[in-house]
């Protein structure tokens, strides 16, 4: 491994969400596995350093919130994205209220170090407050989903799945992670049922984290996990691609499958119009799809000025 992957590991720059990734599909091979450990100098979108976690804005569904190592940007029509946060964190677990168009919640890392904890803005991701410092702690949720049936509740994973149930004020650990999660995802239809991506396949929790069960797809790495509207699953298996499932049979519906090289990080669905889709890939290659997800196209997002 070169000198500079070392030093980034050990100071804890990289996204934990690649790292386990990486770690789960090391079968493709060694070229396969150190491919994933981009640094953030070199991991970007024409400017922007890497991409933790995407939003539609509610808003105004042409534009896409871009959570990175560094700040929050926000696209614009013409191709351009403009920093929204005052502040130069490194935000992860960046999530998106499932009704408040200007709520986020967040965690992730200072500019001076450390982590920040649970973190809010109120004003669509340009100032953040700190909410709580997490269970046992002060966490970095590298993963952090809201419940759509009950927005109080909201899951966290720091190595454990944290829960509140005040809408971030106070955490408490609910359960072990399945082994190897790297994402997680509150079901649309039970505040209960917690869904995890994990190196082994899909897992669903109906106690909020405290058991766990196949929800197959089973033995490959699963590296997401979104929940549409309307509480269809979709997660992205390596070597499959992107499967939609239904929430009470787990019945798998192959969307596409011809991605080349692409492994998906992060998956947004625009909740006006459930067809369009953007995804960010492990390259942090910008993606879309205007047919939910049967054909994705690039997106060309530069920084603006």
């Amino acid at each position: 491994m070169a000198v500079r992957q070392k030093q980034v590991l050990m100071e804890g720059h990289f996204d934990a969400k690649i790292l386990a990734v990486a770690a789960a599909i090391l079968a493709l091979g060694t070229v396969a596995f150190f491919g994933l450990l981009r640094t953030p100098e070199t991991a970007r979108i024409s400017g922007i350093s890497h991409i933790h976690g995407i939003a539609v804005d509610r808003r105004d569904p042409s534009r896409l919130y871009l959570a990175t190592h560094d700040a929050v940007y926000l696209t614009s029509r013409d191709g351009t994205a403009e920093q929204v946060s005052a502040e130069r964190n490194d935000y992860v677990g960046f999530t998106a209220h499932p009704t408040e168009a200007a709520v986020f919640y967040a965690s992730g890392h200072p500019p001076s170090g450390g982590n920040t904890g649970v973190i809010v803005s109120l004003n669509g991701a340009r100032t953040w407050i700190k909410t709580a410092d997490g269970a046992n702690g002060r966490v970095d949720f590298h993963a952090i989903s809201v419940s759509p049936v009950d927005p109080n509740v909201i899951y966290g994973l720091y190595r454990d799945i944290q829960v509140s149930r005040d809408g971030g004020k106070t955490w408490e650990v609910t359960g072990s992670a399945p082994p190897g999660t790297v994402d997680i995802a509150a079901s649309a239809v039970d505040a209960h049922t917690l869904y995890a991506a994990t190196r082994n396949g899909l897992m669903v929790s109906r106690s909020g984290g405290r058991g766990w069960n196949s929800a197959g797809p089973t033995g490959q790495p699963v590296t997401l996990v979104e929940i549409a509207p309307d509480g269809s699953i979709y997660t992205f298996v390596v070597r499959r691609g992107l499967l939609k499932g239904s929430p009470g049979a787990f019945v798998w519906e192959p969307i596409m499958q011809e991605f080349g090289n692409h492994v998906f990080l992060h998956l947004s669905i625009d909740p006006r119009a459930p067809n369009r889709m953007f995804a960010v890939t492990r390259q942090s290659k910008l993606l879309a799809s205007t047919d939910g997800g049967k054909s994705w196209s690039d997106l060309k997002v530069v920084r603006g000025r």
